[in-house]
């Protein structure tokens, strides 16, 4: 039995809450590719050799070299997706009402970040994933400037929190952390400097210094080809998986409740890209500002720090399972994680494979 500290699901309210959502798509640009492909595969550029120029008869024969052409990097226009769905209840169109207004898989965005996905796998390398769920591998120092956030939190100015981060040095100063990286960041292992590993995280620009403890490879034949989609803006999930170059799948549309900002528990799900690094069948989660027990959450997959994708959670005394809730799909009311009807929760638990799976969460 897990236990989940800080994270409760209340019985949710008749009224439907209301939110302002910063108006920005979580998109990956073709310089990104390019930034994070130039640091996750040095290519070494081979030119040919200058030599002298000695007369040649005219029955010589000079031999022909062909010189390998670089791979094409991939753009949104070269992924193809079909519907193909593996789950099929609860099913959401394309575009769909809600309210005064209308929702939508935002499937160009959705594009750009598998094109992003295909090409930072083009080349061999040693995938690394930042981890410290729960201060596990220790509390990171504070970083050089930090704030409270409105939770009374130390975070580094770009709003990362201290608590379950990982601390990321520039090259050339290991004494104090330039700024924090999140729980379950995925990154390209360049290199190691005494007790700190060389990363280039594919979601952020340029190297970063990382104490080796907060720091997990992965297996050499770690391929991803299963992503999930949270859209934290219009409330939905979409699952894909990639079956050939440029080529992907999808296998479920579905509605979704993402995290709320309600200090001091409930926390937005972070906008990036994360591992799938853990699953739990009965996720045990805390009443909050207790040491009494909740309820669970089942089916439950985490991604970054205590943000899991779970099934409807079930609150004590209640023990059996529920299947649906009305408020899936409305608006953000969890304390990070992302809720789906249990049965897509369990879809998702068993078709996407721990620590080879992407979890993208855009709006």
């Amino acid at each position: 039995m897990f236990v989940e500290l800080g994270i409760h699901e209340d019985f949710e309210p008749d009224y439907e809450l209301k939110f302002i959502f910063m108006k920005r798509f979580f998109l990956f640009s073709a310089l990104a590719v390019c930034l994070a492909l130039a640091g996750c595969n040095e290519r070494q550029e081979h030119s040919l050799s200058s030599v002298a120029q000695m007369p040649v008869s005219a029955d010589t024969v000079v031999p022909v070299v062909e010189l390998p052409r670089k791979e094409k990097l991939l753009t949104a226009d070269d992924v193809t997706l079909t519907k193909d769905l593996l789950y099929d209840t609860y099913t959401l169109e394309d575009t769909y009402p809600y309210k005064d207004t209308v929702r939508s898989f935002k499937w160009d965005v959705i594009r750009n970040c598998l094109a992003y996905i295909e090409n930072m796998q083009r080349d061999s390398v040693q995938w690394v994933v930042l981890q410290n769920y729960k201060n596990m591998n220790r509390e990171a120092p504070l970083v050089r400037n930090f704030v409270r956030n409105t939770y009374r939190r130390v975070a580094d100015t770009l709003g990362v929190e201290r608590y379950q981060s990982v601390p990321l040095y520039l090259p050339g100063d290991t004494l104090v952390p330039e700024r924090y990286g999140r729980d379950g960041t995925l990154a390209c292992l360049r290199g190691m400097e005494g007790s700190f590993d060389r990363i280039f995280p594919i979601t952020l620009e340029d190297e970063w210094l990382v104490p080796r403890r907060y720091l997990k490879r992965l297996d050499d034949s770690t391929a991803f080809n299963h992503v999930v989609f949270v859209d934290r803006l219009d409330q939905n999930i979409t699952t894909l998986e990639r079956v050939d170059k440029g080529h992907w799948k999808i296998r479920s549309m579905n509605p979704a409740t993402t995290g709320r900002h309600a200090p001091p528990y409930a926390q937005e799900t972070p906008l990036g890209m994360y591992l799938l690094q853990q699953k739990k069948s009965r996720m045990v989660f805390l009443k909050d500002g207790s040491a009494a027990t909740g309820g669970y959450a089942p089916y439950a997959s985490r991604f970054t720090n205590g943000a899991y994708i779970h099934g409807v959670p079930v609150n004590v005394p209640r023990t059996e399972m529920i299947e649906y809730s009305w408020s899936l799909g409305t608006t953000p009311r969890s304390h990070m994680c992302v809720r789906n009807a249990t049965s897509h929760a369990k879809f998702i638990f068993d078709w996407a494979p721990e620590e080879r799976s992407l979890v993208v969460v855009i709006e």
